[in-house]
């Protein structure tokens, strides 16, 4: 099988107040609007997450992003007021922390540097 794009749904039961707080999280207005119930922010070259609402599956989405620079989005999240827990990990591991939505989706992001 080859994949060619990535598509990650988070679901939400409401879009509006939804779609504030992941343009705060992302730090831009979505890439496409799709519909009036549905949003998309292009992450990666050939990744994006899309935002819908749809209430029968909200808050269960689980999400888990690579960043260059865990310590500055720790930074920029905090400024926001944006609540995020770091993760303990061993001194081998990458640095990670969670931060979940207002619906209680869950974002993990770690620190890969070097883009691998």
């Amino acid at each position: 099988m080859k994949i060619n794009y990535l598509f990650a749904g988070v679901p939400v039961a409401d879009y509006a107040a939804a779609r504030v707080w992941y343009a705060r999280f992302f730090g831009r207005e979505p890439d496409y609007i799709v519909t009036e119930n549905e949003s998309m922010w292009q992450i990666a070259g050939v990744g994006s997450i899309y935002l819908v609402g749809d209430t029968a599956r909200a808050g269960r989405a689980l999400v888990t992003l690579a960043v260059d620079d865990l310590e500055e989005l720790v930074i920029r999240f905090t400024e926001l007021g944006l609540a995020m827990q770091l993760v303990d990990i061993s001194p081998d591991s990458p640095k990670r922390m969670v931060i979940t939505d207002p619906e209680g989706n869950q974002f993990t992001l770690f620190e890969n540097s070097d883009g691998d």
